[in-house]
């Protein structure tokens, strides 16, 4: 309780629930594991994640991507109004138990969200709906159109072009990889006043990782996920 833990939120993708990305206490994933020792090495920043559903009343809502599409876009009530309180209001977080809006913007630095396949759609809606509450955005191969909504949602925000970052990853044979990459593309050239590629925060508020082979699945979902994490508040990076 006497320290302060920045906080990530894991979305899961289709076919999924609460359970898919850390797995359970008595069922951990190799990506739990791995940031376990991430984390103890050194390798990491201590964070609390925290892995919620956008599913409605069914288990396999994600399952069907109209009704995901439809539940990924109205997530964001949901996360700010009854998740982000229910946690933040308990852990020991930047937020200092503070969950109203105000409280929120204050501590939005030590706040991300990220995820895979529709999880990365969830990730755009976030941005679109929640800026003000988040800095850190990890989505990662699902695309939300081209970059134009992006940039109308950072010029009408109460926000700058150093205000957010936005790690982005994909593969060369993910089925999503391609439409993905022309919204990155997009952002950084016919928006790049907004959004600037980089590596770090102090050149831009932009980055593009692309794997060789990469396909559409759960181990380049762990790899993209644990390196972002492993790049997010790292003041060595």
């Amino acid at each position: 309780k006497t320290q302060k833990y920045n906080i990530f939120y894991l979305s899961h993708g289709g076919w999924s629930n609460e359970e898919t990305v850390l797995g359970t206490d008595a069922n951990p994933s190799d990506l739990k594991l791995a940031v376990d020792h991430a984390i103890a090495d050194g390798k990491m920043t201590p964070m609390i994640l925290v892995c919620p559903t956008y599913n409605n009343t069914d288990p396999q809502d994600s399952w069907d991507y109209g009704l995901a599409i439809r539940l990924t876009d109205n997530f964001h009530n949901e996360l700010a109004n009854d998740l982000i309180p229910a946690v933040e209001g308990r852990y020991s977080t930047y937020a200092n138990g503070d969950t109203s809006p105000v409280g929120l913007r204050a501590s939005r630095n030590h706040r991300g969200f990220g995820g895979f396949s529709m999880g990365s759609v969830n990730t755009w809606h976030t941005f679109q709906y929640c800026l003000d509450y988040f800095r850190y955005f990890m989505p990662m191969s699902g695309n939300m159109g081209d970059g134009g909504w992006a940039d109308q949602v950072v010029k009408t925000s109460d926000w700058g072009s150093e205000d957010f970052f936005i790690w982005t990853a994909t593969g060369t044979e993910d089925f999503a990889g391609g439409s993905f990459a022309a919204q990155i593309r997009s952002m950084a050239t016919a928006y790049g006043d907004t959004f600037r590629l980089a590596n770090n925060e102090r050149d831009g508020n932009l980055s593009f990782r692309v794997r060789e082979g990469g396909s559409h699945g759960p181990v380049e979902s762990n790899d993209y996920t644990f390196n972002a994490l492993c790049w997010f508040w790292n003041t060595e990076e």
